[in-house]
C-alpha cells in the first residue's frame, strides 16, 4: 500500500487558551483512513459520500481526498464497486472483497497491538528494557 496524505482528527468541543475552537493535533495518516474505510465496509456496502461523512466524525477529510484512497484500495483488490440507481441517479457503491476482509483482519490485529502499546506507555506499564 502507498501511504501518502495525512488528515487531522477534528473534535468540535476543543478550545485553545483564548476560547477559540481548535482541532486535535493527532494526524490521521492515509493507512488509518484506509483502515477506517475497510472497517466501514465490513458489515455493509456504502457509497463515497456516506463513507466520507462517517470518517469526518474523527478526521477533517474532504471528499476529493477520499476518492483517490478508494481508487487505490480498489486497485489493490481490497474493494470492488458496482452502480445502483438511487432517486433516479446512478450511485457508485463500494464493497469489501475477500482480500479486503483478510487485510482488515490484519489491520485490526496491528491496531490492537499499536493501541495497547500506546496505552501501556501512557499508563506507565510499558517501558523499554534497558538491559
Amino acid at each position: 500500500m502507498i501511504y501518502a496524505t495525512e488528515h487531522y482528527i477534528s473534535k468540535p468541543n476543543l478550545t485553545n487558551n483564548k476560547g477559540k475552537e481548535r482541532p486535535m493535533h493527532f494526524p490521521v495518516p492515509a493507512v488509518l483512513t484506509e483502515f477506517l474505510i475497510m472497517a466501514i465496509l465490513e458489515s455493509d456496502d456504502s457509497y463515497g459520500y456516506e463513507i466520507c461523512q462517517t470518517i469526518k466524525l474523527i478526521a477533517n477529510i474532504k471528499e476529493s481526498a477520499l476518492y483517490p484512497i478508494l481508487k487505490r484500495l480498489e486497485q489493490n483488490d481490497f474493494l470492488t464497486t458496482y452502480s445502483q440507481e438511487y432517486q433516479g441517479r446512478m450511485r457508485k457503491y463500494y464493497s469489501l472483497t475477500q482480500l479486503g476482509h483478510e487485510e482488515l483482519v490484519r489491520l485490526k490485529d496491528d491496531w490492537d497491538t499499536y493501541t495497547n502499546t500506546i496505552n501501556g506507555i501512557i499508563e506507565g506499564s510499558v517501558r523499554h528494557d534497558k538491559n
